[in-house]
């Protein structure tokens, strides 16, 4: 009977081993997509804020339009939209624009907006210097926001670049840390099962 307990615990201990393991797989993940994404130039991810300081002299005379796109995350309730759907621009010059949220459900709830811009390739050009995706934006129950984004797309963007379409994924910020708490407690849960 002995050599059964060991072997179940053996067993599960495996188990947990593979689940911590998975656990921390998933948080490495991100940011090994994100090392993937740098060698391959695919994802379109933009990077994080600019300094002004790229409108030295005039704006560019070409005109580029920019094209703006807002969805909601798996099970994200909140109204989110861009209040500009496309704009034309001069590179070299700082431009706002707004996006518009609305948490219609009854409690308050927090949440993230992800950028993608396409195509990839303008990334380098397209540089946020305030964007309301930098931080995490709360919401009380019924309350609406006009978030600003100020932007600036470079001189140096290439000519054959005419288009860019700036496109923000908006995630329930509460849903995902619960689940990782929950998986975290059921984790810790077994360990310690293990242990008694």
């Amino acid at each position: 009977m002995t050599s059964n307990k060991r072997s179940t615990g053996r067993v599960v201990t495996w188990c947990m081993t593979g689940v911590v393991g998975m656990f921390a797989f998933g948080f490495a993940l991100v940011p090994l997509y994100d090392v993937f994404c740098d060698i391959t130039g695919i994802n379109g991810k933009t990077g994080g804020r600019y300094q002004a300081g790229v409108t030295d002299g005039e704006a560019d005379s070409r005109l580029i339009t920019v094209q703006f796109i807002a969805q909601n995350g798996p099970e994200m309730p909140w109204v989110f939209r861009p209040m500009t759907r496309n704009i034309k621009v001069h590179p070299g010059e700082a431009i706002t624009v707004n996006y518009y949220a609305e948490n219609p459900t009854d409690q308050a709830m927090v949440a993230q907006a992800v950028p993608s811009l396409s195509p990839s390739e303008g990334t380098l050009y397209f540089h946020k210097t305030e964007c309301f995706c930098f931080t995490q934006q709360a919401l009380a129950a019924g309350e609406t926001v006009e978030m600003p984004l100020v932007f600036i797309v470079d001189k140096a963007l290439p000519e054959h670049l005419r288009k860019l379409t700036l496109s923000y994924t908006l995630y329930d910020q509460g849903k995902l840390q619960q689940a990782a708490a929950d998986t975290t407690v059921a984790a810790s849960t077994n360990g310690l099962a293990v242990g008694g």
